[in-house]
């Protein structure tokens, strides 16, 4: 089965088909694209928790060191965003960065990380995939050799990556705050960050699952309300501030209120660029998914703020990033970067956000959502994940090119997206996005109403018309 590389590197069953051989072979590959398009020859490689995860990136140490690169390797776990960040810090051509994220614990995965320290774009992926197809001759050099040569030293940017996040918050209005904080890095590569962080500001920091478990407590390393029930049961325990979570590479962020109530991320996203705005007076475009909440849309139109709306996948925001100066790029599924730092999602700068977003306003953040939807409008969205047979799969999608309704919902549409599936947006501002998965069969459905009995029957409506 030929080695594809999806929304976000190439993911895989361990000891199925992410094996040592196709690791090695994915290095070759990576380590030909670079041979062919920069004169550099130093690489990061980063790993998270996940069962032989050291031992992946071990191997594919052997095969860049064997195509003439200084490999820059360290001596433990790294989360994905601050192997992006070293890539910046020590120059590098890129990074291997080998994690199946929030994906169950039978997986393991590796995505390259471009110069660029963001997400690899499909031209870029599409290259590495083509050398792969060719089935590269792979060059090694044993480990230890490659140690003694220095062709495969230590790193350690957990420091520098510290200093620079502390220059992106307001570390004396967190101090001010004395906040409670239970952090829960639910056993991956964050452990010792965050809660790190959070202490040298003042907080009074509990911590949850911090120590490696490639099996992830028996639970998903997702951020998910299902998955912080204990975190939230903690937070009303400690009498806590907030409960803030990481997924499994540390990328993704889970926010809990002191109440214990779960923020979804567009919440958290809403919830931010407000604080950013209003109370760190930045002003530039933002960036958002097609699949994620208006209320950006709204607070940056109240602004005089550009929305830039890209499909699904944080390589498209991160690009944004890049090139238009956004302020924020965001995406429902728990992924945040802001201006001034790398272009990859980061769980680790959208905790501290969340924690000086709620320095500042001073009181619970499920407040504070409450008043920015009386000034803005509220709206409620809803993600729903529906299986489909492979021919149910091909008929949707033929069915989605040409389904052009007036009204959905009882309302008129105003405008029809096809930049990544079918988005339908109502003249009431509701909307309805159907798009198929890209390594599942399913479709998700999108839905963002003005009140849940509305979001409801558009769910039922979209339903009924695909038959799904």
């Amino acid at each position: 089965m030929p080695i594809k590389f999806g929304t976000d590197g190439w993911r895989a069953i361990t000891a199925d088909e992410f094996t040592f051989f196709h690791v090695r072979q994915v290095a070759q590959a990576v380590a030909d694209y670079l041979l062919e398009t920069t004169s550099n020859r130093q690489v990061v490689i980063g790993y998270d928790h996940r069962f032989l995860a050291e031992h992946f990136a071990s191997a594919a140490a052997e095969v860049l060191a064997g195509n003439g690169f200084t490999v820059l390797f360290p001596p433990q776990a790294l989360p994905t965003p601050v192997t992006a960040y070293a890539i910046k810090t020590y120059g590098a051509a890129g990074a291997l960065m080998f994690t199946a994220s929030h994906n169950p614990p039978e997986y393991n995965g590796v995505k390259f990380i471009p110069a660029y320290a963001g997400p690899a774009t499909p031209d870029i992926t599409g290259a590495i995939e083509k050398r792969l197809g060719e089935s590269p001759a792979v060059r090694r050099k044993e480990l230890a050799a490659a140690r003694q040569e220095g062709l495969v030293r230590s790193l350690d940017p957990r420091e520098t990556y510290f200093d620079h996040l502390l220059s992106l918050v307001d570390g004396s209005s967190i101090r001010q705050a004395g906040l409670k904080v239970v952090v829960d890095p639910l056993y991956g590569a964050g452990i010792g960050y965050l809660e790190t962080l959070l202490a040298s500001l003042g907080c009074e920091v509990k911590v949850l699952h911090n120590w490696r478990d490639p099996l992830f407590g028996g639970k998903l390393p997702d951020p998910s309300a299902a998955v912080l029930e204990e975190l939230a049961a903690r937070v009303k325990e400690e009498g806590a501030h907030l409960g803030l979570a990481l997924d499994g590479d540390a990328d993704r962020f889970g926010v809990v209120d002191a109440d214990g109530s779960y923020l979804t991320a567009n919440q958290v996203l809403f919830l931010v660029l407000a604080h950013l705005v209003e109370g760190k007076g930045l002003r530039g475009p933002v960036a958002r998914t097609v699949a994620t909440t208006h209320l950006l849309d709204r607070l940056a139109g109240a602004y005089g703020l550009r929305v830039e709306e890209t499909p699904v996948g944080f390589k498209y925001i991160g690009q944004a990033l890049l090139h238009k100066g956004c302020i924020l790029g965001g995406e429902e599924s728990g992924g945040l970067s802001i201006r001034g730092h790398i272009p990859e999602k980061d769980g680790i700068l959208a905790a501290l956000l969340v924690a000086e977003a709620r320095a500042r306003y001073g009181r619970p953040l499920k407040e504070v959502m409450s008043e920015l939807m009386e000034r803005y409008g509220p709206l409620f969205s809803e993600r729903l994940d529906l299986p489909v047979t492979p021919s149910a799969k091909e008929r949707v999608l033929k069915e989605l090119t040409s389904f052009e309704p007036e009204e959905l919902g009882g309302h008129p549409v105003a405008g029809r997206s096809t930049v990544d599936g079918l988005k339908v947006v109502l003249a009431d501002g509701s909307w309805a996005l159907l798009r198929p998965s890209g390594t599942e069969p399913l479709f998700r459905l999108y839905v963002e109403a003005s009140s849940k009995e509305k979001l409801r029957r558009l769910q039922e409506e979209i339903r009924e018309a695909f038959k799904i």
